[in-house]
């Protein structure tokens, strides 16, 4: 224990350098940032959900201007095709022969902005990707690199001109982080920065490598089996509520899968680095849950009729499971 406390204390200093930079673009927005370094820090994916003009898109540049990685930027549109993504085999007349043109998600860090603006076709191609860090261009897989990690923004589905994204794909993000309008002293911090005519150019601190270290260190972050024992219980209340004494199953069409209980555990390991302790408390499990599995409880009509979110579901299992 007192090993892993050593490197997690001097990795720690290295947060707090990233923290910093982002801030240099982004006001506010903690819980925002907390979210991308645990998709940087467990190779996963973020989907990050606010209407416009909330920064969603300066937020996931500014980690990627920090990471020594290559980046690349999707604008999702209707009209929009796989080959956009993949890439394409192109034929040269003069030799007979077809050439691969490799596309942008042959990089490390994608953003994926306003990803519910492509059709399922698209989806489809980003979802192979995304399952299995792999695409394929006529008859031939290519693996993708490491890491590969896909930010992406979405506008509510309210939003004119946005399609819902399959539930395969959803459940593939590590945490849906919803962001909401800022308040009044952050909106007027904003504004104050907008007047600067030049910004503040963000740094790179942290490489391919030292993610990868970070990530090995995470790993052996301590988690008692007891808190093991929740997370799996959390997880298991959200399919059979009646069983923890729940009286929300009319409300509740389909639960989390297993893999939320995998992305629990380690997001609470990441929780309790970011905050520099080298082993998970009940707290940690308890920030990290809504983000896990806030896309992965789906409501029932009843539910939708009565205006109950999967955040207030996610409410009522914390207050009901038992913190050991």
């Amino acid at each position: 224990m007192e090993q892993i406390r050593k490197l997690v204390e001097d990795k720690h200093l290295l947060i707090s350098r990233i923290k910093h930079e982002i801030n240099k673009e982004l006001v506010g927005q903690p819980k925002l940032v907390d979210g991308l370094l645990c998709g940087l820090f467990s190779n996963a994916h973020v989907l990050i959900e606010g209407v416009p003009g909330l920064a969603k898109t300066s937020a996931v540049k500014a980690l990627a201007s920090t990471v020594q990685a290559d980046f690349k930027r999707i604008q999702f549109t209707p009209d929009l095709l796989p080959a956009d993504l993949i890439g394409t085999e192109i034929y040269k007349p003069k030799t007979g022969d077809f050439i691969t043109r490799k596309g942008p998600l042959f990089n490390n860090i994608i953003l994926a902005d306003e990803i519910n603006r492509a059709p399922s076709k698209v989806q489809s191609a980003l979802l192979e990707a995304m399952q299995e860090n792999q695409v394929t261009i006529g008859d031939v897989t290519y693996k993708l690199s490491e890491p590969f990690m896909v930010l992406a923004t979405q506008n509510p589905l309210e939003q004119e001109g946005t399609y819902q994204l399959p539930e395969a794909q959803v459940d593939r993000f590590m945490l849906k982080i919803l962001i909401d309008y800022p308040d009044k002293n952050q909106e007027l911090e904003i504004l104050k920065k907008s007047e600067f005519k030049a910004k503040q150019k963000i740094k790179p601190i942290i490489n391919k490598k030292e993610i990868k270290e970070i990530s090995d260190i995470i790993s052996q972050i301590y988690i008692d089996d007891k808190l093991n024992e929740y997370i799996v219980n959390i997880v298991f209340a959200t399919r059979q509520p009646r069983k923890y004494g729940l009286d929300i199953s009319e409300y509740v069409e389909f639960g989390a899968s297993p893999r939320a209980t995998i992305f629990l555990a380690r997001a609470s390991r990441v929780t309790a680095f970011l905050q520099g302790r080298p082993y998970v408390t009940p707290q940690d499990i308890k920030i990290s849950a809504p983000d896990v599995l806030c896309h992965r409880i789906i409501l029932s009509f009843e539910a939708e009729a009565e205006d109950i979110t999967s955040q207030d579901i996610i409410k009522i299992l914390f207050d009901s499971v038992e913190v050991p």
